[in-house]
């Protein structure tokens, strides 16, 4: 008794003069096809050796990028012992003034050089007697005094400007610091003796 009533599709051209064309001129790509396309390929070890060589190149550029970030002075990249204010703080007040231990290691090379210099017999024994019998001993109470004073420093003003940190060791920290020779600190120096700031490389 109901008729079904069959809708055509309209079989007109469309015109060329048309504005608004009915597509792109080409058809529109998958979702999962384009995203395919994004996708870096992944090389994945074939074994167990081939597996152990990439691990030891993705460590080698962490490490590259760690020091790299450790020289800018990035704190994300420092160990967790050089991080935090109060840390900066202690080195900044080392870096910035010349103490008598920074000089200890090259006193000490500096007496193991002469110890191979072929001086004769009598001015060799001269040299031994100055350098062991007044000169080390008096290096050695020179560091010895600037290690206990430079920890004490640096624990009662670091107390001061950071009293809700955890200060733990910092005094330690300052004077271990103060030992080393000033170019091969590590996280660099950003000050130089007397308070001004390190000049960026070029």
């Amino acid at each position: 008794m109901f008729r079904r009533t069959q809708t055509t599709a309209d079989d007109s051209p469309v015109s060329v003069n048309d504005p608004k064309p009915a597509g792109k001129g080409r058809p529109t790509p998958k979702r999962r096809d384009a995203e395919g396309r994004r996708r870096q390929p992944v090389n994945a070890p074939q074994n167990r050796k081939e597996a152990y060589r990439q691990l030891r190149e993705r460590q080698a550029t962490e490490r590259v990028k760690a020091r790299e970030g450790m020289l800018r002075g990035d704190e994300r990249y420092f160990p967790a012992r050089d991080r935090g204010p109060a840390r900066k703080f202690a080195r900044d007040w080392v870096d910035s003034r010349r103490l008598p231990s920074q000089y200890f290691l090259p006193f000490s090379l500096f007496i193991l050089l002469v110890t191979w210099v072929p001086f004769p017999e009598q001015i060799r024994g001269q040299i031994y007697v100055a350098v062991i019998t007044i000169g080390w001993p008096l290096m050695m109470i020179g560091v010895l005094m600037t290690s206990i004073w430079v920890g004490w420093k640096i624990k009662r003003l670091a107390e001061e400007k950071f009293p809700s940190d955890n200060l733990k060791g910092i005094g330690f920290y300052a004077a271990m610091r103060a030992l080393q020779i000033r170019k091969l600190r590590f996280p660099p120096p950003t000050l130089l003796p007397g308070g001004k700031p390190v000049p960026p490389k070029k």
